[in-house]
């Protein structure tokens, strides 16, 4: 048994379930009413799959948005297959769940944004981030029901021991 519950990596895994359980629904039945989502994923991450093309525009993360026209949505355990138009142009896309940044839904405002303590380290003191440190997941969620006047941010690292 490990020394301590790593809560990060528990919530880190539970909102990329999240995002597969809301796009296999999407495969089954398509998008409900005005749903639609954003999603921002590292371009340079070893699974992602994309056109050489796309990779040289967007060398480092790439936002993609499925709400009016997209293909052959195909939703696996360790991340999703799906085809989008780029100027006229249909291309497919293959984003692992874990190159995922953020994930957002506008028309009810939710969103998911994934962040690791390195980025938070560079965001403070790009000159001070350690260069060789294996990051730990930090997840934010924002979450507003249409009916709520206020987001709740929900941050790990009030929770999280130093």
């Amino acid at each position: 048994m490990t020394a301590k519950i790593d809560y990060g990596n528990l919530m880190h895994e539970a909102m990329r379930g999240l995002i597969r359980k809301v796009l296999k629904g999407v495969a089954e039945s398509g998008l409900p009413g005005s749903h639609h989502f954003f999603i921002t994923f590292d371009t340079s991450h070893p699974d992602a799959e994309l056109a050489d093309w796309l990779s040289d525009r967007y060398p480092g993360e790439m936002t993609v948005v499925m709400q009016h026209w997209y293909d052959g949505l195909d939703v696996g355990d360790e991340g999703f297959a799906v085809t989008l138009n780029f100027g006229d142009a249909p291309e497919p896309l293959y984003i692992p769940y874990d190159s995922i940044k953020t994930f957002v839904d506008p028309s009810v405002e939710f969103g998911l944004r994934f962040e690791t303590q390195e980025d938070e380290a560079e965001a403070a003191d790009p000159e001070s981030a350690p260069s060789a440190t294996v990051p730990e997941p930090v997840v934010e969620s924002v979450v507003k029901e249409p009916s709520s006047k206020d987001a709740e941010v929900v941050s790990l690292d009030s929770f999280r021991k130093s």
